[in-house]
């Protein structure tokens, strides 16, 4: 039988595993190896809070043409296309990056871009996924 005691402690687990939005990215053309996935939750202040993980990904300077760093980018419901930052290296086999952002988004993708310090995309795409609203 259950334990009663235990139904609040359950019942907040759902409430905060349900609010968050989890996708998983299609394979890149670019490269192929990684398994890129992100997580999308707003929290009480409206802002989102965004966390991308890639793993296997190929390091950009062994792109062809070889780029500097890898960007992630959001399509906003009102103010275009914004970076959220560029993603770093936890070891070998992982690159994330975790972040906040006050833009409403329903669609995220990752860039090789030259430079970090860029404001619109203009480097290789390696993919793309759209949020369900």
């Amino acid at each position: 039988m259950d334990n009663p005691k235990n139904t609040p402690l359950l019942a907040l687990c759902f409430f905060l595993t349900s609010s968050a939005t989890n996708i998983k990215f299609p394979t890149s053309t670019v490269t192929p190896a990684a398994e890129i996935s992100a997580t999308r939750k707003a929290d009480k202040n409206g802002n989102f809070k965004v966390s991308v993980t890639a793993k296997n990904l190929a390091s950009s300077d062994r792109l062809v043409p070889p780029q500097s760093v890898y960007i992630a980018w959001i399509v906003t419901n009102t103010e275009g296309i914004r970076s959220i930052g560029r993603l770093t290296n936890k070891n070998a086999k992982t690159a994330n990056i975790e972040t906040l952002t006050l833009f409403a988004f329903s669609e995220i993708f990752i860039t090789a871009e030259g430079q970090a310090d860029i404001s619109h995309p203009s480097g290789v795409e390696i993919s793309r996924a759209k949020f369900k609203k």
